[in-house]
């Protein structure tokens, strides 16, 4: 991805704006109120619209995206974009492109969130970006800056002189375990890391949020180090409310790394269980004791209304990118390179059982599974990735004796859940689908495992490779079992020293990178919080 001084994406952005822009940020709270004069000529002062969750993109394609953020009062959001070269200098001639974009209220029904959905704009293409909103008399805000690439229609990246590679990143698990935001280490530094190799998006697998753990001022470590978090009353107890829920998603968004990575980097967002409870499946009536409100749904409807407002996703019933009231699930199309298939493993999940059913019980549904199945065999991209928010091989429990996962301890032939799953893939290899793979968090340690039906019980499919990274800024754990249905093999795998191991040295905190290459070829690398490069492989396309 190219790299922009922030003078030159500050000149384009200004441009765009077509006045001087206020960077976030750089305001003293005393200039911080909007100061004009009346006929009488008497100073009126009006509070100034803010930006205290920052900016960010997402779910952006060929030629559109979501362009998102948070008002700290009730205003409408307005978005500039302009067109930029290499250097950040407005593109000229038959490439110049600049728009002024204005988006939804935001209002206290959406805890002052908007979004903007922007189409119709020209693939492989930088834009520099600035954002504010306007009060009910159309004064505007604090403006916030940043930028982000449309995917190619074909070839390389191009903004203006030279062609780029595309790459991306992801991870998962944010704050969770009880390690939020520790501003003496310098905050959440993996996604400092991840923004360093300068992706042109970030997919985060899942648990965005912890709204089942607490975070306390501090924690003790084992070896005595005291970790020190900031804290805020949302955080400090479980996420019941939705007003709890928010609290969640606006705590991530007060460290500056994750602000930063979001406002240049645009993420495809999925959700998991931390979203709601640990190992939540509908209809679950819980029995934890720290819960006053005790089902599920209700529960899941407040955070996926929370997750809804806090993500850059399309608006709900746009349909455009499949994005439904109740269907999270959806495709975005990188080029003819890539394709990125998002998969709910929540909403339609059956109870958590030992998973030895004969017959088929449902990790996907039945409607998600077709839905996955039509769009992987007729996509025409070199690479077809699913970002799943569960590992298809790995044994994760529910207890001593249920399972989380789709695995079951059972390396027999497919039962329950993982009957699912084998339609999928023997339907790939019926209908030739080449050239997939699947990424995913969860497991908090990072992995990667090829699946063969040489080794497998069931056997009526082509090999494919998992790749697992995270956690982002949560407690390291790890390795799980693998169940052998589908014959997985470990080629690589990292995890922390112990259970739970706090964020603190960065060693254990892993994130996953790709980049497409001349030929096609899709380079992965696993990585910790550091930067360094644990285990890297290229694939190349099958034709």
């Amino acid at each position: 991805m190219t790299s922009f001084t922030r003078r030159s994406l500050l000149k384009g952005a200004i441009a765009a704006a077509g006045t001087a822009a206020v960077v976030s940020g750089t305001m003293t709270p005393a200039s911080a109120a909007r100061i004009s004069t009346s006929p009488a000529g008497v100073a009126l002062v009006r509070n100034r619209l803010t930006l205290p969750s920052g900016i960010s993109t997402g779910d952006v394609g060929t030629d559109s995206g979501v362009l998102w953020s948070r008002a700290s009062g009730p205003g409408r959001l307005v978005a500039n974009l302009l067109a930029v070269d290499d250097d950040g200098s407005p593109l000229r001639g038959g490439r110049a492109f600049q728009r002024v974009l204005r988006g939804t209220a935001a209002s206290e029904a959406s805890d002052f969130t908007a979004k903007i959905n922007a189409r119709h704009l020209p693939a492989g293409t930088r834009f520099a970006l600035s954002m504010h909103f306007e009060d009910a008399e159309g004064n505007a805000g604090e403006t916030a800056q940043g930028s982000f690439s449309t995917a190619p229609d074909k070839g390389g990246v191009r903004s203006g002189r030279t062609a780029r590679r595309q790459s991306f990143v992801w991870s998962g698990d944010t704050a969770g375990q009880g390690w939020g935001i520790n501003e003496e280490i310098g905050g959440m530094r993996g996604y400092a890391a991840m923004h360093a190799t300068r992706p042109d998006f970030f997919i985060h697998s899942g648990d965005t949020i912890y709204a089942d753990g607490p975070i306390a001022a501090e924690v003790t470590e084992p070896d005595g180090q005291v970790w020190r978090n900031l804290v805020t009353e949302e955080v400090s107890k479980v996420a019941e409310t939705l007003n709890e829920f928010r609290g969640r998603h606006r705590y991530n968004m007060m460290d500056a790394n994750v602000r930063a990575l979001y406002a240049e980097v645009p993420v495809i967002a999925q959700w998991d269980d931390h979203e709601t409870h640990n190992n939540w499946y509908p209809g679950e009536i819980l029995t934890d004791p720290r819960y006053t409100e005790r089902r599920v749904d209700v529960l899941a409807a407040r955070g996926r209304q929370a997750w809804q407002e806090y993500q850059p996703i399309a608006q709900l019933g746009d349909g455009s990118t499949g994005f439904e009231p109740t269907r999270i699930y959806r495709k975005i199309s990188r080029g003819p390179q890539l394709e990125i298939f998002c998969l709910d493993m929540r909403s339609f999940k059956d109870p958590n059982t030992d998973g030895k059913e004969p017959n088929l019980t449902h990790i996907l549904g039945k409607e998600q599974a077709d839905w996955l199945i039509k769009e992987v065999s007729k996509s025409k991209a070199a690479w077809k990735v699913i970002a799943a928010d569960l590992p298809l091989g790995l044994v994760v429990p529910d207890g001593a004796v249920h399972q989380e996962s789709l695995s079951n301890r059972d390396a027999g032939a497919p039962l329950g859940k993982e009957l699912e799953i084998a339609r999928v893939l023997s339907t790939f290899k019926r209908n030739r689908v080449k050239n997939v793979v699947w990424l995913t968090a969860d497991v908090h340690y990072c992995a990667a495992h090829h699946y063969s039906p040489v080794r497998a019980a069931f056997q009526d499919f082509d090999p494919f490779w998992e790749f697992v990274a995270g956690p982002i800024n949560a407690g390291s754990f790890g390795p799980s079992a693998l169940d052998g249905t589908f014959g997985p093999e470990v080629a690589f795998f990292k995890a922390g020293a112990y259970a739970n191991e706090s964020p603190r040295s960065g060693e254990s905190q892993y994130f996953g990178h790709v980049e497409l290459g001349e030929g096609d070829t899709f380079s992965v690398s696993l990585r910790n919080a550091n930067g360094a490069v644990l285990w890297s492989k290229e694939l190349k396309p099958e034709r």
